[in-house]
C-alpha cells in the first residue's frame, strides 16, 4: 500500500477538529505510506518534548495507540517515531517511558495481510523488545547509556568497583536486544525497516562504546578484586568477548547496505593471553595450582589489552564525532537554504516606502487621505484645528465656572456621536401676572462669566456651549402701608456636577438642566422648583470624575 490512506486522512481530519497537533502529527508520521516516517514530522515532534506546555504522557499514549493498528506499516512506524523521540528528543520523554510498568506488547503481533507482513511482523516484535529493555535500562541506572560521557573521567570509566559489577550486565542485556533484531541485507527491503535499523545501528556504536569502557575499567580493577567479584568480572569479560563477535557482524550487515565504510568503527579484540591472565588470578585466589607467573609479565598482558580496548573505543568516538558533525553541516546548510529563500521572498515584495503610502493610516503620505476624517469627539462649535486631546486629558484638576447666558442665546448642544446641533427646547416663560425681580429679593445680579479654560474639551481643544438660561423678572408684591420687603442673606453658591452613571456608553446623560423660581403664594420667600431636565444625546465619561461635565451641571439661582 503507498500513499496516505483514506483512513490516514480521517484521523488526521478529526485531530484537527479536536485541536490536537501533537496527535495530529503522530498520525501523520505514522501513516500507511511504506516509507519511514518524514523528516518534518519528526522534527515537530522533537520539538515537543522540549517544550513544557507539551504533555509528554498524551504525546506517549498517541504513540502506543498507533501501535494497536492492524497493519504493520503504521506499527513499524510507530516503533520508530518512539526510538527516534528517546534518542533525540528531550530526556523528560524517556523518563516518562521508563516509569511506566510496560511499554510495548507486541510480542505475539502478526499482520496476515500479506507475505511481507508476515516478514516484517518478526521485526517488529524483536524491535519493540529493544525498546522496552531500553527503558528498562534507563529506569534501573537513571541515564541512557547511548548519551553518557566517555573518555578517562566518563561515567563507565570512574565507576566503582561493587556499582561497576550490577551496571555493566544492564549494558549487555540492552545489547543482546539489540542484536537480537538479527537482520540481513537481503531483508531491509523497503524504507520502514531501513529507517529502523539505522537508529539500531547509531545505537549500537554508542552503546558499545559505554561497554567497551566499562570493560576497561573492569580490567584495571580486576587484580584487586576480591574472590566474588574476579569471579563475576571474569564472566562478564567472557561475555563480552562474545558480543564483540555479534557486534562486529552487526556492523558487516551495516557495511552492505551502502552505509559509508568511514562511519563504522574498527574493532580490535584483546589479546588472548589477557583471558589466560584473568584465569589464573581467580584460579589462585581459589587456591589452585597455576603457572608461574611474574607480576610484570601480567602487568605486561593487562597494559596491552588495555590499551587495545582503548584504540577501539577511540575508533567508537570518532565515529561518532563524525556524525555530529555532519549533523551540524546539515543543520547549516538548511538554515542557509532557509535564509536565502527568505532573502528571496523580501526581493519580491514591493519598496516599503510604497507599502507605507499604500495604507491608509500612513503619516507620511497625506495625499491618500483627500477627505478628512469624522471626529467622534468633536463639537458643531469647534472652530480650532489643532488638537488639544493629550493636554485635556492630563488636566485632573479644572477650575470650575459656572457659565450663564441671556435667554436670547439658543442652547448649543454638541452631540458626541455625529457632531450635530440638537433643535433647542423651549424655554418656560414667566406668568404674565408676575413680575419676580430677584435683584431686590437677592440683592445682587447675575453676571455672564467666561467659561472655564481647564475644562476638558474633548472636541479638538474647545470647549461646549452650556445651556444657557435666564431668570425671569419678579414682581415686587406690598402687604400693606407699613410692610418692608424682607431681604434673603446673599448666598454664593457653587454649582455642583453631576457625574454621569458608571455605565458602558451609550448612557443618556442630562445635556442641559433649567430651573427657575417660583414665588410662593403664602408669603414673599420664593420657592425651588425642581429643575427640568433635558436628555440629549449620549457623551462618554469624561477621564476625570472630579472635574467639571461638560453639558452636564446644575445651577441653583
Amino acid at each position: 500500500m503507498s500513499g496516505q490512506s483514506l483512513t490516514d486522512r480521517i484521523t488526521a481530519a478529526q485531530h484537527s477538529v479536536t485541536g490536537s497537533a501533537v496527535s495530529k502529527t503522530v498520525c501523520k508520521a505514522t501513516t500507511h505510506e511504506v516509507m519511514g516516517p518524514k523528516k518534518k514530522h519528526l522534527d515537530y515532534l522533537i520539538q515537543c518534548t522540549n517544550e513544557m506546555n507539551v504533555n509528554i504522557p498524551q504525546l506517549a499514549d498517541s504513540l502506543f495507540e498507533r501501535t494497536t493498528n492492524s497493519s504493520w506499516v503504521v506499527v513499524f512506524k510507530s516503533l520508530i517515531t518512539t526510538h527516534h523521540l528517546m534518542v533525540y528528543g528531550n530526556e523528560r520523554f524517556i523518563q516518562y517511558l521508563a516509569s511506566r510498568n510496560t511499554l510495548f506488547n507486541l510480542s505475539n503481533f502478526l499482520d496476515k495481510s500479506g507475505l511481507q507482513g508476515y516478514d516484517m511482523s518478526t521485526f517488529i516484535r524483536r524491535y519493540s523488545r529493544y525498546l522496552n529493555e531500553k527503558a528498562v535500562s534507563y529506569r534501573q541506572v537513571a541515564f541512557d547509556f547511548t548519551k553518557v560521557k566517555r573518555g578517562a573521567d566518563g561515567v563507565m570509566r570512574t565507576m566503582s568497583t561493587e556499582k561497576l559489577l550490577k551496571t555493566v550486565p544492564i549494558i549487555q542485556n540492552q545489547m543482546d536486544a539489540l542484536l537480537d533484531f538479527n537482520v540481513n541485507s537481503n531483508e531491509l527491503t523497503n524504507g520502514v525497516i531501513n529507517a529502523a535499523f539505522m537508529l539500531l545501528f547509531k545505537d549500537a556504536i554508542r552503546l558499545f562504546a559505554a561497554y567497551n569502557e566499562g570493560i576497561i575499567n573492569l580490567l584495571e580493577k580486576y587484580f584487586d578484586m576480591k574472590k566474588n567479584q574476579c569471579k563475576e568480572g571474569l564472566d562478564i569479560y567472557k561475555k563480552f568477548l562474545t558480543r564483540m563477535t555479534r557486534i562486529s557482524e552487526f556492523l558487516k550487515v551495516a557495511e552492505q547496505v551502502g552505509i559509508d565504510r568511514g562511519d563504522i568503527p574498527d574493532l580490535s579484540q584483546a589479546p588472548s593471553s589477557l583471558l589466560d591472565a584473568l584465569e589464573q588470578h581467580l584460579a589462585s585466589l581459589e587456591g589452585k595450582k597455576i603457572k608461574d607467573s611474574t607480576a610484570a609479565s601480567r602487568a605486561t598482558t593487562l597494559s596491552n589489552a588495555v590499551s587495545t580496548l582503548a584504540s577501539t573505543g577511540l575508533s567508537l568516538t570518532k565515529v561518532d564525532e563524525r556524525e555530529k558533525q555532519a549533523a551540524l553541516e546539515e543543520e547549516q546548510a538548511l538554515l542557509k537554504a532557509l535564509k536565502e529563500q527568505r532573502l528571496k521572498e523580501l526581493a519580491k515584495k514591493p519598496h516599503t516606502s510604497l507599502t507605507t503610502a499604500a495604507s491608509p493610516v500612513s503619516t507620511a503620505a497625506g495625499s491618500i487621505m483627500t477627505t478628512p476624517a469624522i471626529d467622534i469627539f468633536s463639537t458643531p462649535s469647534s472652530s480650532n484645528s489643532t488638537s488639544k486631546l493629550p493636554n485635556d486629558l492630563l488636566d485632573l484638576q479644572p477650575t470650575f465656572h459656572p457659565s450663564v447666558h441671556p435667554i436670547s442665546a439658543a442652547p448649543q448642544v454638541g452631540s458626541t456621536w455625529g457632531g450635530f446641533t440638537p433643535s433647542p427646547v423651549a424655554q418656560p416663560q414667566p406668568s404674565a401676572g408676575l413680575n419676580v425681580d430677584f435683584e431686590s429679593v437677592f440683592g445682587n445680579k447675575s453676571s455672564n462669566v467666561v467659561p472655564d479654560s481647564g475644562d476638558l474639551g474633548i472636541g479638538n481643544g474647545t470647549t461646549k456651549n452650556d445651556v444657557n438660561w435666564t431668570q425671569p423678572g419678579e414682581k415686587k408684591l406690598t402687604g400693606g402701608s407699613n410692610w418692608q420687603p424682607k431681604i434673603a442673606p446673599t448666598t454664593a453658591w457653587n454649582a455642583p456636577t453631576l457625574a454621569p452613571p458608571v455605565m458602558a456608553y451609550p448612557a443618556t446623560t442630562p445635556t442641559g438642566m433649567m430651573g427657575y423660581v417660583m414665588p410662593s403664594q403664602m408669603g414673599a420667600i420664593p420657592v425651588m422648583t425642581q429643575p427640568t431636565l433635558i436628555y440629549s444625546q449620549p457623551v462618554m465619561r469624561p477621564p476625570n470624575p472630579f472635574g467639571p461635565v461638560p453639558g452636564a451641571q446644575i445651577q441653583f439661582m
